[in-house]
């Protein structure tokens, strides 16, 4: 499961994707509750668009922000059951996340070591995502949303992170041919989406966290 990704930088984003910067600013990098950005593309949208978000998705019915440090990742096999995430699933409120990479612990040395994944040529790459909007007592709008996972294990890559006996999990990476269809999805075609692996085109070296001083 994924807790802690580099979001791409506008100059990347316009770069590698061809597509206007976010306007605001943002972390270098992110962890649940951080805000990040996401595109999104709504049934009322000609086009896609990038929203301000937080990492964590935060259910329209929730009380308050807290739940989004549990919902930062949505299991692919059961997104369309679980309460905090059928509502936007159902309303294929679907969005991609731009990163440079992803880190997970590797324990390959007998302790937890963060690595991070990333493409070979260090280009922007997409996460498929879920996104929801949420209001506070004052009426001021929050937009949330959940990357989606599926298992690896078996993934020559994605099985060599997380604990020893773990299931191993990896992120759903939408490819620059499938986005907009991954934005416009049905339910059919985003499940058809979900499946496709982790590419050959990503490697993983150590990059331990800085400790703070």
């Amino acid at each position: 499961m994924c807790a802690n990704y580099r979001p791409s930088t506008r100059d990347a984003i316009h770069a590698d994707l061809g597509l206007l910067a976010p306007a605001f600013d943002y972390a270098p990098e992110a962890f649940p509750g951080s805000n990040a950005p996401l595109l999104v593309q709504t049934a009322d949208d000609a086009q896609a668009s990038w929203r301000e978000a937080m990492f964590g998705l935060v259910p329209f019915w929730s009380k308050d922000t807290r739940i989004s440090r549990q919902t930062y990742n949505a299991r692919s096999e059961t997104v369309a059951e679980k309460p905090s995430y059928r509502g936007p699933w159902r309303q294929r409120q679907f969005a991609l996340v731009p990163m440079a990479c992803f880190y997970e612990p590797c324990y390959e040395s007998g302790k937890a070591v963060r690595w991070a994944i990333r493409r070979d040529d260090d280009q922007t790459f997409t996460a498929a995502a879920i996104w929801d909007s949420w209001r506070d007592a004052d009426g001021a709008r929050l937009f949330s949303f959940s990357m989606l996972t599926v298992n690896a294990d078996g993934h020559p890559l994605m099985q060599r992170f997380h604990k020893p006996g773990d299931e191993k999990r990896s992120l759903v990476i939408v490819d620059a041919g499938n986005r907009a269809d991954w934005l416009r999805a049905d339910e059919a075609t985003a499940r058809e989406l979900m499946l496709a692996p982790l590419s050959a085109d990503f490697g993983a070296d150590a990059d331990p966290m800085a400790r703070r001083t």
